[in-house]
């Protein structure tokens, strides 16, 4: 399972010509910018108690009494970064591993020390970040670490109606990390992201037995390496994805690297058997969610033309095909796909002027073809073009595009759908 190098290879130019008509009005409804807008970013960490619905929001506990508290837990936070596809030359670290944000290249080695029982809220350490990178931003990733040989969680479990202290050895972990979809980021406040990173204790005490853990002769239930390791083990499973991101990794005491995705955010994110996984498919909403491109000599602007009852047209007129077929593209980033599993990708299109296009899934790091890549003809007659394909490994960024280039001519495009057809 790949998670790193989710990044788009370098082009050589952006072009962003769209609009929207309906019956006789005309309205701008631009696409993806390529460049995020200019965000300063806020971070808060926190504790939460509250039962984790599977597929939905949170919802309070209903107990009078909380099964457990915890009463102290901090650990280092060692690096904050961003992962977005870029449209323009990017070093291959940066494609690698995500662009560092913080701390700053000139402060190396700056930890900053993060209580989540406490609530710490940081604002002034990133007040130089900006996440202007030229980049179609997709997560924001963070790095911990434990504070020290000594670093615990400390808390207490209720056993028989009553508090017994624990401690929990934090340091079966030497780095943990954590990557928040771009849809788990609060944009809400104008120029400013904010990442809530937030513990559900729930989560990380699901399916453990505290009644197991033995008691030592000061009062505490100690759970490490040497006492009480199955319960320790057990939280130590479920300690990460507890922060519920998208997904994770981390290196453990014995320096073997694990990464995984937070199943039911996951399952969200993939959505239901038969749901379109391209989002304005129809184009009713202009071109909202994809992405017109231009490169190579390319020339070409995109206008969606309809109305809701007879439906939308996107029609892409070329007036310079360019070098090469992926001179003109239309694309959509963030197509989430399950490995192995069964889909069908359909479409209809047709042109003024008879010839092959290119219809492709792939990654949008590297160009490799995680779905399928054919060269249907388009033919001057409306005509549906329909592929079923098992993709080669599970993403919630494969990209969909149609490269549209080489050649002068005009096309018509309706009801884009990629959807899964097994469970």
């Amino acid at each position: 399972m790949r998670f790193y190098g989710f990044l788009a290879c370098s082009v050589l130019a952006v072009s962003l010509l769209v609009g929207c008509s309906s019956g006789g009005g005309s309205e701008t409804l631009a696409g993806i910018e390529i460049g995020n807008p200019a965000l300063a970013l806020t971070a808060d960490f926190s504790v939460d108690y509250a039962e984790v619905v599977p597929g939905s929001l949170r919802k309070q506990a209903k107990e009078e009494k909380e099964p457990v508290l915890l009463d102290s837990f901090t650990m280092t936070l060692t690096e904050v970064l961003t992962y977005s596809s870029y449209y323009v030359a990017v070093s291959p670290e940066v494609k690698e591993n995500g662009l560092p944000v913080w701390p700053e290249e000139d402060a190396s080695g700056t930890t900053l020390p993060i209580s989540f029982t406490e609530g710490t809220s940081v604002d002034e350490p990133f007040k130089s970040i900006n996440l202007d990178d030229e980049g179609y931003l997709k997560e924001i990733g963070v790095s911990f670490k434990p504070e020290g040989p000594n670093s615990l969680i400390r808390g207490r479990v209720l056993l028989d109606g009553e508090y017994v202290p624990f401690e929990y050895d934090l340091n079966g972990f030497q780095r943990v990390g954590m990557r928040y979809h771009l849809s788990q980021i609060d944009l809400s406040v104008d120029s400013v992201a904010n990442l809530s990173v937030v513990f559900h204790v729930r989560c990380f005490t699901k399916g453990v037995d505290f009644s197991e853990a033995v008691v030592s002769e000061d009062g505490i239930i100690h759970l490490d390496n040497a006492n009480n390791v199955a319960v320790w083990q057990a939280l130590n499973k479920n300690f990460v994805p507890s922060f519920r991101p998208l997904r994770y990794s981390y290196t453990d005491a014995q320096g073997m690297v694990v990464e995984d995705y937070v199943k039911d955010i996951w399952d969200g994110v993939i959505g239901s058997m038969k749901d379109n996984t391209i989002k304005n498919g129809d184009f009713s909403h202009g071109l909202s969610n994809w992405i017109f491109f231009t490169q190579m000599y390319g020339e070409a602007t995109a206008e969606v033309v309809g109305s809701k009852g007879n439906g939308y047209t996107l029609e892409v007129d070329v007036t310079n095909g360019g070098n090469k077929s992926y001179s003109v593209q239309l694309i959509q980033e963030d197509v989430a796909l399950v490995a192995g599993k069964r889909y069908k990708c359909v479409f209809t299109i047709w042109s003024n002027v008879e010839g092959r296009i290119t219809a492709r899934i792939g990654t949008y790091d590297d160009y490799e073809t995680v779905g399928f890549m054919e060269h249907p003809l388009v033919k001057t007659s409306g005509q549906s073009f329909e592929k079923e394909f098992s993709p080669l490994e599970s993403t919630p960024f494969a990209r969909f595009e149609l490269n549209l280039g080489s050649s002068v001519r005009k096309f018509f495009i309706k009801d884009i759908k990629i959807y899964r057809l097994e469970e």
